[in-house]
Order: C-alpha cells, then sequence, then structure tokens
C-alpha cells in the first residue's frame, strides 16, 4: 500500500511477477493510459503480437460522463467512522512507455457530500472487490502515522552511522522498540490513566504516540530511580 508515489507501472509488474505475487494498491492519477487486452490477430498478419487493445476512456472522463453509473458503497473510513462513497471500477492494462502494460483493478471514488475531490486507485489484484481495494487504502494511514512517528521520535533515517549494515541493522530494531514502547503503554495503563498533554494551540482527545513514549519513559525511571529500601534494617560492612 502506497501513495501516488509508488504508482508505477514497472513496480506493478516487479509485484506481480514474484514468485509469491505481492498485491500493490496506490493512488492512480486519473489521466493514466489504460487500454483493453489485445484482441484476437488475424491468422495470416505477421509481426509481433500485440501486448495491449484499444485506449480505454480515461478516468477523468468516466469521472465527468453524466450518464455513468455509480455503486453505493459504505465503508469503514479513517477514524473507524462509517461512510457512503460512490464508485467505478474496472479491468485494463496500464501502460508507460519502455514496460510492458500492467493489468491492474480501477476504482474511482467520488464523495457524494463533495468532501474530497474525485480520487482513482489501482489494485494488482484484479479480483479484489472496490469495498476490499478502498479497505487497503484506508489501513495505509495507519502505517504512514507509524512512520512517521518512529522517525520523530526514535530517529528513523537519521542515525549518525556510516555502515549500510548498521542502518540495516538499526532501523528494524527502532520499529520493533515503537512496537514494545505501545505494547507496554498499553498494559501499563491498567493501573494508571495515559495522561493525554495537551496545549492551548493544541487540543486532542486520544493519546498520541508522543503521549505513550513520555509514559513509559517516566514509569521506567520510577522503577530504576525509586527502588524500594531492603528489608533488613541493620546496615552491615563488608
Amino acid at each position: 500500500m502506497g501513495d501516488g508515489a509508488y504508482a508505477a507501472v514497472g513496480l506493478a509488474l516487479w509485484c506481480s511477477g514474484m514468485l509469491n505475487p505481492v498485491t500493490l494498491v496506490t493512488r492512480l492519477r486519473l489521466d493514466a493510459a489504460l487500454y483493453a487486452p489485445p484482441g484476437e490477430r488475424p491468422p495470416h498478419r505477421r509481426g509481433p503480437k500485440p501486448k495491449k487493445g484499444e485506449r480505454l476512456p480515461a478516468l477523468a472522463q468516466r469521472a465527468a460522463d453524466p450518464q455513468a453509473t455509480w455503486e453505493k458503497l459504505t465503508l469503514t473510513w479513517y477514524g473507524g467512522e462509517p461512510r457512503t462513497v460512490l464508485t467505478q471500477t474496472g479491468t485494463a492494462l496500464w501502460y508507460t512507455p519502455r514496460f510492458a502494460p500492467a493489468p491492474i483493478r480501477w476504482v474511482l471514488v467520488r464523495c457524494p457530500d463533495g468532501r474530497f475531490d474525485d480520487q482513482a486507485f489501482l489494485c494488482t489484484d484484479r479480483d479484489a472487490s472496490p469495498a476490499q481495494i478502498l479497505a487497503w487504502v484506508v489501513l495505509r494511514w495507519n502505517i504512514e502515522v507509524t512512520f512517521e512517528d518512529v522517525r520523530a521520535h526514535l530517529g528513523v533515517e537519521t542515525q549518525r552511522q556510516w555502515s549500510d549494515k548498521a542502518i540495516a541493522r538499526t532501523t528494524p530494531i527502532l520499529l520493533g522498540l515503537y512496537s514494545l514502547i505501545t505494547l507496554l503503554a498499553h498494559e501499563w495503563i491498567a493501573q494508571q490513566p495515559l495522561p493525554v498533554r495537551t496545549a492551548a494551540w493544541y487540543q486532542k482527545e486520544d493519546a498520541t504516540f508522543a503521549d505513550a513514549i513520555a509514559f513509559v519513559r517516566r514509569a521506567i525511571w520510577g522503577r530504576l530511580n525509586c527502588m524500594r529500601s531492603t528489608s533488613d534494617p541493620d546496615s552491615r560492612s563488608g
């Protein structure tokens, strides 16, 4: 799952061509070049077999078509709230020069309330339903927030190391540390509430990773610096 920066035909072909294929879901440009599968070649026609058929209407044209049929779909949106959207979907061959056409399923999404502009997404699994594809798209936000928090609070991508092997070791450790902090905070809030820090210019109701890491730090420091005295009150010299 990725944003528009990962919308590349070469990447889609690489994911689909692996021994164990990986499903790629990304945004898709509304003017992407989509083609139909190649038709049957006449038996006596010479030359290489065509890799794609006729050019299909661009997704921007489909979105602007007043006669287009939209399907209503209700799914769990960001924040866990239900959201109703309108969708169009289909399969096509996605093509850019220097690459073979990539088979994809495209999904065109429109908000009935006009909260966001028309958007399009692609999936290399052509059997996936629009509901499943959009559910994967919503999950992408959690991944992006995780990467941003790991970079801001744990130093991923800013390690002061010169060795590729050292960086390859440190990055998984920091991602594992993110999970460990989250699990510790989740366990320890059963004993005491997790403080949610706010400011005059930043009000929030739910705790963020910044609150979780501060909570875990204070708990660890308290255990290290406030050790209980020994049960034997008599001091002894060795």
